[in-house]
């Protein structure tokens, strides 16, 4: 396993992680969770990736008894929470960015997963209803608790994280230290070019989230669509295989069969090796229902070395979206 620096911190992250949205305590029984999260262990992975509205908690509570049985030391892993959308409950003060809801949510996230402190906490997405300054104190005020030890955010724009930046330092506060963007091969813009300023004024650390495209950048679906017991063929996420399994992706991928076969491997591996070899990355979070299609990606990393710039050209290639740099 490889291990980056998360963005200018000290903080070493595996370059792959585990991830727990849509699976633990929703897809996939708890047995299986451990085995994803044990092997992932065994594997070096050291970074855990969670959040209060994963299957209304749930997540949390099926990850908190796993690190509870397998005693873990607590310094050989990374746990995150996220705060914003609530545990399924929506009155109000139950979800948001304020004060009140970013302490509560952090100690019922402690509670669940079983821990004395969180690792990383994510505002799960920006909160136009609350001052940035109140976010930003609050978050702060958690780390001199020692709740939590490092804070980010996940979607927010390169605007809404350099405006926390510009409010810790104003306040001799700690700013965000990563995001949590999705990336993957048809979603680059705002990783590849958005951010690009950020990366180097602020040193922004990235936990980027669907490698996969929701397993669309695999070989199960080239020959059709057949979304059955797959994750796009989950109840209530209609939305996503409208939007994912389109006939252009799938040419697409259909083109990148054809590169990851020439190097003897698969579009899943070659997906997630694409990713990693993006210096900004600092590490891909994986999902996995199955213990074998963890174990699969879990060895993406050995495809780094040939991930060459003839490689990548051809990769290029095959998507025909390569994102459009400012001019200036």
């Amino acid at each position: 396993m490889e291990y980056r620096r998360l963005g200018k911190s000290g903080l070493q992250v595996s370059a792959l992680s585990l991830g727990s949205w849509l699976t633990f305590g929703k897809q996939i029984g708890d047995d299986v969770a451990e085995q994803l999260m044990v092997e992932a262990y065994d594997q070096g992975v050291n970074f855990f990736d969670n959040a209060e509205i994963y299957a209304r908690g749930k997540s949390e509570l099926v990850m908190g008894k796993i690190l509870k049985k397998v005693g873990w030391r607590r310094s050989s892993y990374v746990v995150s929470s996220k705060a914003f959308f609530g545990d399924g409950n929506t009155l109000p003060n139950e979800t948001g960015l304020s004060r009140k809801h970013l302490i509560e949510a952090c100690e019922a996230a402690l509670k669940r997963l079983q821990v004395e402190y969180l690792d990383l906490y994510f505002c799960h997405r920006p909160d136009k209803n609350t001052p940035i300054e109140e976010t930003v104190r609050t978050m702060n005020t958690l780390i001199e608790q020692g709740k939590i030890f490092y804070w980010g955010t996940s979607e927010w724009s390169a605007q809404e994280i350099m405006e926390a930046h510009m409010v810790a330092e104003k306040y001799g506060l700690i700013g965000p230290t990563m995001e949590q963007p999705q990336y993957n091969m048809f979603h680059r813009e705002k990783v590849e070019v958005e951010f690009s300023q950020v990366y180097k004024t602020v040193g922004l650390g990235t936990t980027i989230w669907s490698p996969l495209a929701s397993g669309v950048l695999t070989n199960k679906y080239i020959d059709g669509s057949d979304t059955q017991g797959t994750r796009l063929g989950m109840e209530g996420l209609e939305w996503l295989k409208e939007r994912s399994l389109t006939e252009e992706r799938l040419n697409t991928v259909r083109n990148l069969s054809k590169i990851a076969n020439d190097l003897g491997t698969s579009v899943a591996k070659l997906a997630v090796a694409w990713c990693l070899s993006n210096p900004n990355v600092s590490t891909v979070i994986l999902g996995a229902s199955k213990l074998h299609h963890l174990q699969e990606t879990l060895t993406s990393i050995d495809l780094l070395d040939q991930m060459t710039p003839d490689v990548l050209e051809a990769i290029e290639t095959a998507l025909g979206n390569k994102p459009k740099r400012p001019a200036f």
